[in-house]
């Protein structure tokens, strides 16, 4: 497996001109992100995430995460590399200043994770899901309990994780299971005694972090049925003392771990609550609300769920050049000398690398866009609040569907050294297989797309979203015609079709709508570096944003007919014929 580089260029443009850094730095609230601050990090997490995380990588694939007498160990040099991530401050980036957090945009903490996850996928699934326990606290928790799981969760000391799905529960969330019980005296009055078993708790049990706070779904007595009955509990694996140090284990326990397609070195736990029956939890926000919190952490992690897309993108297409660069083999056809050259050389080769960078960089657009966009919500602009909901669906949907195609390509371009395990490309596909299907799959994404977002301001959010796409390609005409699309698909899901054709229709028209985001953001791009901004780049990002726009647009533009299709014909054969 070959090194990581940073891409540290592309990220600097891709802050500034697609979440516009230097306008949130003009508010109070994000006053330090300056510049110079604004490099520091990017460069530094970068070459922390290259000296520490990437040498990890291989060794946390083949060796795996090991569940060993009841503890989840991790191989040689995890915990080190985690010490200095905390000790670093990376964990707290983006986090609240009132807690220890350096507030600073989201959109520094997501380059953050990037960098980390391009790195080493698996291990930065760790800080991942501590970050969204940390959002689901601020926004739900109450003041004992930020004052006492904040600080060290914000610093990276503790980690947090997110528990819905159970053996009988997965998309259907409202269908779980497990059960609080109120304790109304002793020690422990007014807290809840959790029982169940939860199933793919990512990081549900390490050691490289003293404690591990779980956010738990339960259900209370007598709560109704379905997701109305949720509520939320934070489970610590430690008991925390009124000062603040540890007390006894809780009753929980690592079950087993799941033997996965990839990311290894994540454990993906089975999770038992109460097998004592002495398992204490706290509610979070209002009984049976536990959805609505859950989803504060839920929609933070699909936004970062996006970005690893982005993540095993990067990976995989630096390995691939690499690989194309040195491996010899055949003459460049058409060409009258007949030496062997490098693969890179070869016409389809070309044209499977470009297509990895255009496709990796269109996502990094679309990504801090949604971040910038976010950031803005933060600072009270309700329409960029509004705006950043409807990009998150398609970020993380096309995102994961982009790092799933590149880091196919990337094996197709070792060809057989790409199928077996030496190379390490095998790695970075199996490792990007996982993120279509988190924190709700692909097909979710696409049908909340179709029907919570598209009734967003009875429609007119997403219509003024694919009105600013064609306003501003009025220089590049099939991206112009891809919004146009974008906006008669979603009118006629909005005013005449059913539901059942809305969700036929979803997935392409998801993809439709991401290439046209991440095209016009990539068009912006392209027009800054011609503008002077990013010299580095002067070369590389007019061709790779060409190629997005003349060769990936048209391909979203084909699937109009797919969007609009309906559903009749999903339905012309019975289940038993469909199976038959």
């Amino acid at each position: 497996m070959t090194p990581f580089t940073p891409p540290t260029q592309d990220q600097l443009l891709a802050i500034r001109v697609n979440a516009g850094i230097e306008e949130l730095a003009a508010s109070e609230k994000f006053a330090h992100a300056e510049n110079d601050l604004v490099e520091a990090i990017v460069d530094g997490v970068g070459q922390f995430a290259a000296g520490e995380f990437a040498p990890l990588n291989r060794i946390g694939d083949l060796e795996g995460a090991k569940l060993e007498n009841g503890v989840v160990r991790l191989p040689d040099g995890f915990k080190e590399a985690y010490q200095g991530y905390v000790e670093q401050g990376w964990n707290s980036i983006g986090s609240s200043t009132d807690f220890g957090g350096q507030g600073l945009p989201f959109t520094l903490a997501c380059n953050v994770l990037e960098n980390l996850g391009a790195a080493n996928m698996a291990f930065n699934l760790l800080p991942m899901l501590s970050v969204g326990a940390v959002e689901a606290l601020e926004h739900h928790g109450s003041e004992t309990q930020q004052a006492m799981y904040l600080p060290d969760l914000i610093s990276g000391k503790w980690s947090g994780t997110m528990n819905l799905t159970e053996p009988a529960a997965g998309s259907d969330v409202g269908a779980l299971r497990s059960t609080a019980e109120p304790i109304t005296e002793g020690e422990h009055a007014g807290k809840y005694k959790i029982k169940g078993q939860k199933i793919y708790i990512t990081w549900g049990d390490h050691t490289l972090a003293e404690n591990i706070i779980h956010l738990v779904l339960a259900r209370l007595p007598g709560a109704p049925e379905g997701t109305r009955g949720i509520s939320l509990f934070v489970v610590p694996k430690y008991h925390v003392n009124a000062d603040g140090s540890l007390g006894s284990h809780n009753d929980l326990r690592p079950v087993s771990l799941e033997h996965k397609l990839g990311i290894n070195a994540s454990p993906t736990c089975v999770m038992s609550y109460g097998d004592n029956d002495t398992c204490i939890g706290e509610l979070v926000g209002a009984e049976n609300r536990g959805l609505m919190a859950m989803f504060t952490m839920m929609n933070n992690a699909r936004i970062n769920v996006g970005n690893q897309g982005v993540q095993i993108g990067e990976r995989a297409t630096q390995q691939a050049i690499a690989y194309a660069c040195e491996r010899v083999q055949s003459a460049r056809a058409g060409s009258p000398d007949k030496t062997p050259v490098a693969i890179i050389e070869h016409p389809d080769v070309r044209r499977m690398v470009l297509r990895m960078k255009a496709l990796t960089e269109g996502a990094r657009a679309l990504l801090y866009y949604c971040a910038g966009q976010v950031d803005r919500g933060t600072l009270g602009e309700s329409d960029a609040g509004t705006r950043a909901e409807i990009l998150v669906p398609l970020l993380k949907a096309w995102g994961t569907d982009v790092g799933v195609e590149v880091s196919g390509i990337g094996v197709q371009i070792h060809g057989g050294m790409g199928f077996v395990e030496e190379t390490g490309a095998a790695q970075h596909w199996r490792d990007s297989r996982i993120a279509p299907i988190y924190e709700g799959t692909n097909g979710i994404q696409a049908a909340d797309l179709v029907t919570r977002k598209l009734s967003m301001e009875g429609g007119e959010a997403m219509l003024a979203l694919f009105a600013d796409i064609a306003r501003d390609s009025s220089s590049e005409p099939a991206l112009a015609a891809l919004a146009q699309d974008c906006a008669g698909i979603a009118q006629w899901m909005r005013d005449g079709a059913s539901l059942d054709d809305q969700l036929a229709g979803s997935v392409p028209f998801c993809t439709m709508a991401s290439v046209a985001v991440a095209g016009w953001q990539m068009l912006k791009q392209s027009e800054a570096v011609a503008a002077g901004a990013a010299p580095a780049l002067a070369a590389t990002k007019p061709v790779t944003t060409r190629f997005f726009l003349d060769r990936i647009v048209p391909e979203a533009a084909g699937l109009k007919a797919s969007a609009t299709a309906g559903a009749e014909d999903l339905y012309t054969l019975s289940p038993e014929a469909l199976a038959g």
